[in-house]
């Protein structure tokens, strides 16, 4: 008998998925889709800790993985945790891959799809992962199957799985309820393509326009706000029975330089993060997250060695996120006894610049193994990687505990996740399609994040009034061709010219500003509109978000979101 899931909920059936790499750039956004059919997502109750009973997390399956690890061979221990990346689109090679090297799985990136792939493609893809076979004793427990899915800039399967907005988006809407609502169906239709570790939300807390790697994918500035949605976020994937990771362990927002490319340096120690960086880790953890990211951040006394292959970075996250003894909730990183948090720490990609050119000759699975990650993610070279770690620990110097230890806590991540899609499936049966419900959650979600950047709060206030005609114009076709459908929808006649009102998307030539950018590339949008034109952020290109607005100039909705980060020059009116 499957152990239900604490936070579970009716779960629509089969959808699609998109995807990232944790080891290049980002590669360029996926066109926004619109979900079609009419179901509605039952909502979440997102309450305080004291009110809400502990979810079940993968530390609850310890002692049956360790019955299992105890049967591992030394090879089989070995590759247990490891998660590879894998060149081509063969599926198939890749289980091999996974059965040859007993690894914990393999991580799907955009470069493992075909040209023009389509939800059947990445499905098939994943199934075929799927049949391989990290070790004899854990034959019937499935291997990770990974993506990065973000959503906005991070869609590794691109459009063939569901789209989503990045979490500045959420940061703008700050309701928790709805983040928890837009990632059970965003991790219902991965899970349904067969993945089981999406490796989001991102928790770091940003900078803005000076953070080049975190950016967008980050809630926002405000770390209250940031861990609300994390936590909203972490609760929606556990829903849908998808494993998920809270990344980059202690912050990476704060930091100018991209660790893709090189090993970005903090001034600031993990102790003194507390307040600023680590809430959001604390609050994913607090909510049952399945693993948490360590990043690849030189800190003060470091030595040029990254938090990914540092003993005290590992030791720091263990301590501080743990829940404070009796307490019941996470630690305020203050002081005080902890147990210390006992779930699976997975390295960001090991193929990365900051490592690639700071590890040396030793190899960066082993290092960051023995230095207490627990999953070492995308080494440079698996098979190699793979025998230096029983190399090591043949030879004593890689204690046995230590990779036992993180073995078993690979494997009940494994066994949880297992676990949790069982059960989400259970309840979806009968449920509408998780297409239409991710539909109706993106709804909710851009309705609450529409942010009045500058001008009047409602269109009635502007000298145009409430118009019965628009005109839209914009950079992009797509952009204006979604608008445009959603201001009929909303009962506007849609004219080529002498509307009552022009709507002009990523332009400042119109009457209505709308800008789908980052809110630091839109600054030079504000100062054109000036004090009477309305500006509407919506923060992306996502269907969704243009419908939002487009309500908005028809009269029918208002703007409530609020700015996620501090501009200079932008100082929004309250509108909530």
């Amino acid at each position: 008998m499957l152990a239900r899931a604490v936070l579970t909920a009716s779960l629509p059936a089969v959808f699609t998925a998109c995807s990232v790499l944790p080891g290049s750039a980002p590669e360029a956004p996926s066109t926004p889709g619109t979900g079609t059919g009419d179901g509605t997502l039952p909502p979440v109750a997102v309450t305080e800790p004291a009110q809400t009973p502990d979810p079940v997390v993968p530390e609850d399956f310890r002692q049956e993985a360790a019955g299992i690890v105890a049967d591992l061979s030394d090879e089989e221990l070995a590759g247990s945790v490891v998660m590879a990346t894998y060149a081509g689109t063969d599926g198939a090679a890749a289980a091999d891959l996974v059965t040859d090297l007993h690894l914990a799985g393999v991580i799907v990136m955009g470069t493992n799809l075909p040209a023009g792939a389509g939800p059947a493609d990445v499905h098939a893809i994943v199934q075929e992962i799927g049949r391989g076979t990290s070790a004899e004793a854990a034959a019937d427990v499935p291997v990770l199957v990974g993506v990065d899915e973000e959503g906005g800039p991070v869609a590794r399967l691109d459009g063939a799985g569901p789209v989503v907005p990045p979490l500045l988006v959420h940061g703008a809407a700050a309701d928790p309820q709805v983040s928890t609502a837009v990632t059970r169906a965003q991790g219902a239709g991965l899970r349904d393509l067969g993945f089981t570790l999406d490796f989001a939300p991102v928790a770091d807390v940003t900078i803005g326009a000076a953070d080049p790697t975190i950016n967008v994918r980050s809630a926002g500035s405000d770390p209250e706000t940031v861990a609300e949605v994390v936590a909203g976020a972490v609760t929606g994937y556990g829903a849908a029975g998808i494993a998920s990771s809270a990344k980059h362990f202690p912050g990476h927002g704060a930091l100018d330089t991209d660790s893709h490319l090189a090993l970005p340096e903090s001034d600031r120690t993990i102790a003194e993060m507390a307040n600023t960086d680590l809430p959001p880790f604390e609050a994913a953890v607090e909510a049952g997250v399945s693993s948490v990211m360590m990043g690849h951040i030189d800190l003060p006394g470091g030595g040029a060695l990254p938090a990914s292959l540092d003993p005290e970075a590992y030791a720091e996250l263990r301590e501080r996120l743990g829940p404070e003894v009796g307490s019941g909730t996470s630690s305020d990183s203050t002081g005080g006894d902890r147990t210390g948090y006992e779930g699976v720490v997975v390295t960001d990609a090991l193929n990365m610049g900051a490592v690639t050119q700071s590890a040396g000759s030793t190899d960066a699975a082993l290092q960051a193994i023995a230095a207490g990650a627990d999953l070492a993610l995308m080494p440079s070279d698996t098979a190699a990687s793979v025998a230096a770690i029983e190399a090591a620990l043949d030879s004593g110097d890689l204690p046995r505990d230590r990779l036992v230890e993180a073995s078993e806590r690979v494997m009940a991540l494994r066994l949880w996740q297992a676990d949790a899609a069982a059960t989400a499936r259970e309840d979806a049966e009968g449920s509408d399609g998780t297409e239409a419900a991710l539909d109706t959650a993106l709804a909710d979600l851009g309705a609450a994040a529409l942010t009045v950047a500058a001008g009047p709060c409602r269109v009635e206030d502007t000298g145009a009034g409430i118009p019965g005609s628009v005109e839209v114009e914009g950079a992009s076709a797509t952009d204006v061709e979604v608008f445009a459908t959603a201001a009929e929808d909303a009962g506007l006649e849609v004219v080529e010219g002498g509307g009552d009102l022009r709507v002009a998307i990523d332009g400042t030539d119109g009457d209505v500003l709308v800008s789908t950018q980052a809110p630091w590339d839109a600054t030079a949008l504000v100062d054109a509109a000036g004090d009477d034109i309305p500006v509407l952020f919506t923060y992306d290109d996502y269907a969704q978000g243009l419908a939002a607005a487009a309500d908005w100039v028809a009269g029918e909705a208002t703007a409530p979101g609020r700015l996620p980060v501090e501009v200079d020059g932008l100082d929004p009116p309250d509108c909530g």
